[in-house]
């Protein structure tokens, strides 16, 4: 074997542009995989601890059976009561997978600046909680501030946040005093006072203009409830999502109660769509890196086949056998998969410190400030795309190298 590798060597050295072009064909694919597939995970990631920490929904949300298809047109018969908020949060909190679990209401009504209204959508949370779940965010989102202004608080129920859209309709600015008028869940018409503490841009622009967070408490003065429509549980690993689902609505069917749990991705359609395209993109950037890593070590190995068949019939000639002869060329082609995908680790190397050290900003999907642009190392996508590649540069040298071996000792002595 070690006789066959040194021969594979000197090969490989006699012809150093042919090498080195599959060499860097074979570095070009490895890097553009894994560059593109460290950028994929980053934007999956960010989409996903977005929804989940910054937007306030939580790894699993909460509901009575039937809310989400008809509680908005009749919200008082799919709240949550009371006495069944009180349980499910003593239930969850008492569990070491949830670091928090909170109820939340949202509300619709109409806002006033006294001269000028609009409709609005308001999401009740308790303000501590929200905060808590945005400063859990990993990296550089549990450090953004996505408003402008002072943030709310649970000891000022009348303190409310507008969308960017919604405060520029009803020229409202911060400090600025506006009514809130709603119809409660007996169907009686309500009005509270309210003061606007921050302005914020809504993460989707059809909401921009109608978007408003208030204090739990608010919405449920204006409502004229103590009910909540669902309870947002937040976990201390996103892993454990599935497993509890499952076990919560194990439990909830066991003991009749009439309750439906939704995750993370269930609720939040954007993610799955944009990890869809991205996927689709990643699919198709792979095969274009397959073709031309497949042609350029297939054209490699055949010129180099060609061009030695008096060598391989000399081989023969001197007792070598066929399956030896194969194995030459697989050696070479490995050392070009080998070498290429170390060349390719560095180039993705290089990447990914530059983007770091450049810092380059942007504003992602459903993310409402400037974040850094980065490039993540997939641990998984760079061992897998190495053993991939050194496979693929092996396999396009067995088929040529076999057809070159069986030719007839005579005929290929007399190779031109």
């Amino acid at each position: 074997m070690s006789t066959l590798f040194r021969i594979a060597m000197r090969n490989l050295l006699k012809n150093r542009r042919r090498s080195l072009t599959a060499v860097m064909a074979i570095a070009m694919g490895y890097a553009a995989v894994n560059v593109f597939g460290g950028f994929t995970r980053y934007i999956n990631s960010n989409l996903r601890d977005s929804f989940i920490y910054n937007q306030g929904n939580g790894h699993l949300s909460i509901f009575r059976e039937g809310f989400l298809e008809k509680g908005l047109l009749d919200p008082g018969k799919y709240l949550l009561t009371k006495s069944e908020t009180d349980s499910l949060l003593a239930t969850l909190r008492a569990r070491p997978e949830v670091f928090l679990a909170t109820p939340q209401l949202f509300i619709t009504g109409i806002v006033s600046n006294g001269a000028a209204s609009t409709i609005f959508i308001g999401a009740g949370r308790v303000p501590s909680d929200a905060d808590a779940m945005r400063q859990r965010a990993p990296g550089m989102l549990g450090r953004l501030t996505p408003f402008e202004g002072r943030a709310l608080r649970d000891d000022t129920p009348a303190g409310v946040g507008l969308s960017e859209g919604l405060a520029g309709l009803l020229d409202l600015k911060v400090g600025d005093g506006a009514i809130a008028v709603a119809p409660t869940i007996d169907g009686q018409i309500n009005a509270l006072d309210a003061e606007v503490l921050q302005t914020f841009e809504a993460a989707v622009d059809l909401l921009n203009d109608k978007l408003m967070y208030v204090p739990l408490q608010f919405a449920r003065d204006l409502f004229a409830t103590q009910r909540a429509d669902r309870i947002i549980v937040m976990l201390e690993h996103t892993s454990d999502t599935e497993p509890l689902r499952q076990e919560l609505e194990a439990a909830f069917h066991a003991r009749g109660q009439p309750f439906e749990l939704r995750t993370w991705e269930d609720l939040s359609q954007l993610y799955r769509k944009v990890r869809q395209m991205f996927d689709i993109i990643f699919l198709f950037l792979f095969i274009i890196v397959l073709v031309i890593s497949v042609m350029s070590v297939v054209n490699t190995v055949n010129m180099a086949v060609m061009e030695r068949i008096r060598e391989i019939g000399t081989l023969r000639a001197l007792g070598m056998r066929q399956t030896r002869i194969v194995l030459l060329f697989a050696l070479e082609s490995a050392a070009l998969g080998v070498v290429g995908s170390l060349v390719g680790a560095g180039s993705t190397l290089m990447v990914w410190f530059g983007v770091n050290l450049a810092e380059p900003t942007w504003v992602p999907p459903i993310i409402t400030a400037r974040i850094p642009l980065e490039i993540y190392l997939v641990p998984e996508y760079l061992i897998g795309a190495f053993f991939f590649l050194l496979a693929l540069a092996m396999t396009s040298a067995t088929f040529p190298a076999r057809r070159a071996a069986r030719q007839e000792i005579v005929d290929a002595l007399g190779h031109v």
